[in-house]
Formats: structure tokens, C-alpha cells, sequence
């Protein structure tokens, strides 16, 4: 999807890795196990790599208000989340701690300008892959395929997916791709359709029984589903295909070969399992494990 306010943990073996609720809360994941960092790294060719050795951090860009995903506490101003544990995973295979990782919120209008700029060395911040934004940065992965679904009320049985929803009242955030997705198919008529700045809002509204549906990317959903178990659930019928990338800068083919290297790694073992697990998969809803592409 295009706009989100936007919704992953290692187990042993070298690697250690939160989809949305409400801004402010602490998350719905569990804390990851401490990663192995690796030793003696080398990208050779790669001058983000460089970079970040010569400056002995390595500074990620992510989101800070997507519970499950990438979410900043108020309180403790940790981040949290299934990006979250993506960018520390490929952090630590890139030789750098947890104390060596800087974070920086980046919004979504703001990723490619931060690449290209050199703000940040990747960002990890549910980044769909598309080939318009391939002509300004590079991508790793994905590491994550999302797509366009529904978060009902745990009780309602009566939304099953896109085609249930003729009559039914669906929100989600002013502009986003998923309510013109709603509006251009008819899903439901115009006058059941709610648009708010963001998508606690929504989620405050299927909660108070005002609409019977809150629409984007599944792995937001998840986040908002995984903090309240009791009351919402994620219909599981995903409508749309939305790939999530690690944003790079476009002309560092070393470093993206690297990334995609770790990710296929984390993915075809059993730390990606175990990061969804600890954190999108509490929502109850599975999830498929995504293929790497390289180009």
C-alpha cells in the first residue's frame, strides 16, 4: 500500500528480529533473543559498507508509529517490531551490535530522498517493491509479502473477504491506495466508506461497532489484531500483492547482494519463522514465507 501509518525474532543460530496498534503502546511482540554479530565482515566494492565502518554505526531508516512493525515507545524510546528485528538481523551479519545501531524515522515521502542523500545506509519500513522506485534505489528482498485485508471484530463472521462487504461500513486512511481500491471496485457503496488521518482511528472506530471493516496491508492488520487478541482478527483473504524490500542506495550492488545473503539465509532456516512468530503471527494469522528476488 501506499500510505501507512502503518504490521516478525531469532532463535539460536547466529540471527536474532512488529504490523500496527495503537501510537504510544509499547507493541504487541516479545522481546528477540540477542543476536550473534558476525566478525570480520567484508563487502567488497560496497561504499555504504565503507561508510559504515568508518564511522563504527550503522544508521537504519525506519518507521516509529507501526505497532508489529516498526514502533518507538514513548517511554523507553526503544523500537520494536518485525522491521525492527529485520534491520538488526542484517545489522548483526553485517558486523554491527545493537549498540551500534542508529535508528532514524523516516516517512514514507521521504524514503528515496533519504537514500540518495546518504541520511541513512538501508531502511527497513514496509517498502513495496515497484519498478518506479527502482529507478532511484535498489532493493534487498523482500522480506515480507503483504497484501490488502481486512481487520473485523473477532465475533463477525460475516466478512469473509472483498466480495462480503456490499452494505458493510470500511474505513481507512485519507488518500490510501486500499480505500481507492474499495471505491474504484464497489466493494461496498460510497456512503459506507470512512476516510481518517490514521489508522488508530479506524481501529477505534470497528472497536466502538461504528464500521464493520478496517482495510490495508495485511501486515498492519496483524500488528493491530496481535495487541488485541480478544477483539479483532485478520479475515486472512489478502486482495492485492505488496512486497516489502530493504531500501538501498540504487548503484551499491555489493551491499544488496549481501543483504539478499542474509535474508535468503534467515528465511530458508528457521529465524525468519521464528521472528513472524514472535511478532505478526501473534494476530493468530499465518503467513507464507517470502522468495528472494535478485536483479
Amino acid at each position: 500500500m501506499r500510505v501507512r501509518t502503518l504490521a516478525v525474532v531469532l532463535l539460536a543460530g547466529g540471527l536474532a528480529l512488529t504490523a500496527c496498534g495503537k501510537e504510544g503502546s509499547p507493541g504487541a511482540s516479545s522481546p528477540a533473543p540477542s543476536q550473534k554479530v558476525a566478525t570480520d565482515v567484508k563487502v567488497e566494492g560496497s561504499k555504504t559498507f565503507e561508510k559504515m565502518k568508518e564511522r563504527g554505526k550503522v544508521v537504519i531508516g525506519v518507521k516509529e508509529d507501526q505497532p508489529g512493525l516498526g514502533l518507538k515507545d514513548a517511554t523507553t524510546n526503544k523500537y520494536s517490531g518485525f522491521d525492527i528485528e529485520i534491520a538488526k538481523l542484517i545489522a548483526a551479519q553485517l558486523g554491527f551490535a545493537e549498540d551500534k545501531i542508529d535508528y532514524k524515522a523516516i516517512a514514507s515521502a521521504g524514503r528515496e530522498q533519504a537514500l540518495i542523500n546518504g541520511d541513512v545506509d538501508y531502511y527497513v519500513g514496509t517498502y513495496t517493491i515497484n519498478a518506479g522506485r527502482k529507478e532511484k534505489v535498489a532493493f534487498a528482498g523482500p522480506y515480507f509479502t503483504a497484501g490488502q485485508d481486512l481487520l473485523v471484530r473477532k465475533d463477525d463472521n460475516s466478512i469473509t473477504g472483498p466480495e462480503t462487504l456490499k452494505g458493510k461500513k470500511v474505513c481507512s486512511v485519507t488518500g490510501s491506495t486500499p480505500i481507492k481500491n474499495v471505491k474504484e471496485k464497489g466493494y461496498t457503496e460510497p456512503e459506507n466508506i470512512s476516510e481518517y488521518q490514521n489508522y488508530s482511528q479506524c481501529v477505534a472506530k470497528l472497536a466502538e461497532g461504528a464500521i464493520d471493516a478496517v482495510t490495508t496491508d495485511d501486515a498492519i492488520l496483524k500488528g493491530y489484531a496481535a495487541e488485541e487478541r480478544d477483539k479483532f482478527r485478520v479475515v486472512g483473504k489478502p486482495f492485492s500483492v505488496e512486497p516489502y524490500g530493504v531500501g538501498l542506495p540504487k548503484d551499491d550492488k555489493p551491499l544488496r547482494d549481501k543483504v539478499n545473503d542474509v535474508l535468503e539465509t534467515a528465511i530458508s532456516g528457521n529465524e525468519w519463522q521464528a521472528i513472524y512468530d514472535a511478532t505478526l503471527g501473534k494476530s493468530g494469522s499465518p503467513a507464507q514465507k517470502p522468495v528472494i528476488e535478485r536483479y
